[in-house]
This record gives structure tokens, C-alpha cells and sequence, in this order.
């Protein structure tokens, strides 16, 4: 979720309903603001908020039911989640393939701090920050390449 989308808002209170019955489901139910957690956004490869996963065992299975509290309980108690194919090897969250994924979206979280530091701080024209960003990008890609 993010703390901006009307979509979480709008269903937050469902989902806090939901986590108070995860001890009678006998599940652990939690909330990741993608905001903070850029990585975990790479790693589950989110591209619509809210977006909901089930977890049993290291498989992962991408909820895409209701958003009601019946809907999110009748999903565990009735088992439903067994007739849902699990996310593909190469795209499930403990992958390779999304490790790097999350890599690359602290990598540009890490960059994005750097020219708002630039800018901000230091009172670096922007131009002058993706010039920075350019001749860093080229110097690394030459010597990578050596």
C-alpha cells in the first residue's frame, strides 16, 4: 500500500478487520507502505496498489479477489487459495531474478537521494546533477568494460 492511494485508504479499514481475525485464521497478516520499502516493491513486482499476496511456505500467490472482509476470510477458511497458481519460479519474490529487481529499485531510490541532495542541499542546478549522473553512468560503464 501507499499512504496516498485512495484505493488503500478506501480499504484500510477492512484490512485492519481482517488482521484482528488473523489469530482466529490462524495466518499473520501485514502492510508494507511501498513508499518506504522501495525494495519489497521491486522484489513483488508491484505495479498496482493495493496489491495482495498470500504466502504458505514459501510459495506466493497473488490475491486478486473481493477487497471485502468476508471475501479476504471465506479466501483462508475455505482454502481457496489452493485453486490459485502460485507466481511464476522467475517472478516470485524469493527469486534471483526479483532480488535483483529490488536491487535496482534502491539503486534508484539511493540515486534519487543523491540529486535531491545535489539540488536541495547544495543548491546544484538540476542539469548540472544529471550531468553528474551521465558522466558517473559513462566512467562506470568504461571501466566495467575494461
Amino acid at each position: 500500500y501507499a499512504p496516498w492511494c485512495p484505493a488503500c485508504k478506501q480499504m484500510e479499514l477492512t484490512w485492519e478487520s481482517f488482521a484482528k481475525e488473523s489469530e482466529r485464521l490462524n495466518i499473520t497478516v501485514g502492510k508494507v507502505d511501498v513508499t518506504q520499502e522501495p525494495g519489497l516493491s521491486g522484489r513483488f513486482f508491484v505495479t498496482t496498489l493495493p496489491t495482495i499476496y498470500h504466502a504458505n511456505d514459501g510459495v506466493f500467490r497473488r490475491y486478486r479477489g473481493s477487497r471485502t472482509l468476508e471475501d479476504l476470510q471465506g479466501y483462508i477458511l475455505e482454502r481457496k487459495w489452493e485453486a490459485v497458481e502460485p507466481v511464476a519460479g522467475w517472478k516470485s519474490p524469493s527469486s534471483i531474478t526479483m532480488h535483483g529487481m529490488a536491487g535496482l529499485f534502491h539503486l534508484s531510490g539511493w540515486i534519487r537521494q543523491i540529486h535531491s541532495y545535489l539540488t536541495g542541499t547544495l543548491g546544484v542546478h538540476a542539469w548540472v546533477s544529471y550531468a553528474i549522473f551521465i558522466l558517473a553512468t559513462l566512467l562506470i560503464s568504461l571501466f566495467l568494460g575494461l
